[in-house]
C-alpha cells in the first residue's frame, strides 16, 4: 500500500487545522497598543500551538522518510493522530479567551496534548509492525526508543499541575515538546546515508 496519499491527507489536514487557529485571531477592539497587549495571552497561546502543530509535522514527516510498507491499521493510527489533532484549535481558543489562569482549559489542552503523543506514539508502533522487515525503522525507533513514553507519562503530570497553578500543564507540555523539536538526528543521518 503506498503512503504517498496518507502524507498528502495528512499535510492537508495539519494545515487546515493550523489556518482554523489563525482565524480564531480577531483583531483588538479599540486602536490603540494597550488593547493589543490585552490579547498577549491570546496571542502566546496561538504560538505555543502553531509551534506543536509544527513540532508533529516535522516529526511525522521524518518519521515516513523511513517508512516503505504501511497497511489499513497504520491508516487508521495515522487518523486518531489527525482527530487528537483536530482538537488543537478547539483548546487553543479556550484557553485564548482570558483563561489562563482556569484549570479547566489548561487542563483540556494539556489532555489534547496528551492524546496527540498517545496516538502518535500508536502510529508509530503500528509503522513498525506493518514495516516489520524495514531494519532501519526498527532499528531507530522500536526497542529501546522511549521518548514518546516518557512524553506521555510527562503530559499526565503536566495535566495534575494544573490544580497547583494553571499555567503549568503548558509549561511542562512546551518543555516535553522542546524534546522533539529537532527530529530524530538519526534518521536523517540514515537518510543521507542510505
Amino acid at each position: 500500500m503506498p503512503k504517498s496519499r496518507l502524507e498528502a491527507f495528512t499535510d492537508g489536514v495539519i494545515a487546515i487545522i493550523i489556518t482554523i487557529m489563525v482565524l480564531d485571531l480577531h483583531a483588538p477592539e479599540a486602536g490603540s497598543f494597550a488593547a493589543l497587549w490585552g490579547m498577549r495571552s491570546v496571542f502566546l497561546i496561538y504560538l505555543i500551538s502553531f509551534f506543536t502543530m509544527a513540532v508533529y509535522w516535522n516529526n511525522h514527516h521524518h518519521l515516513f522518510l523511513l517508512i516503505k510498507k504501511i497497511n489499513g491499521r497504520v491508516l487508521w493510527a495515522n487518523l486518531a493522530f489527525l482527530f487528537a489533532a483536530s482538537l488543537m484549535p478547539f483548546a487553543t481558543s479556550w484557553v485564548g479567551a482570558q483563561h489562563i489562569d482556569s484549570y479547566v482549559p489548561e487542563m483540556t489542552y494539556g489532555v489534547v496534548m496528551l492524546l496527540m503523543d498517545v496516538t502518535f506514539w500508536l502510529l508509530i508502533r503500528l509503522l513498525i509492525h506493518a514495516d516489520r522487515h524495514n531494519t532501519a525503522l526498527v532499528g531507530l525507533l522500536g526497542e529501546g526508543y522511549y521518548k514518546p513514553l516518557m512524553t506521555i507519562s510527562g503530559n499526565v503530570i503536566a495535566i495534575l499541575l494544573a490544580f497547583l497553578w494553571p499555567p503549568l500543564t503548558i509549561i511542562v507540555d512546551v518543555a516535553l515538546l522542546a524534546l522533539w523539536a529537532q527530529p530524530e538526528k538519526r534518521i536523517e543521518h540514515h537518510v543521507h546515508h542510505s
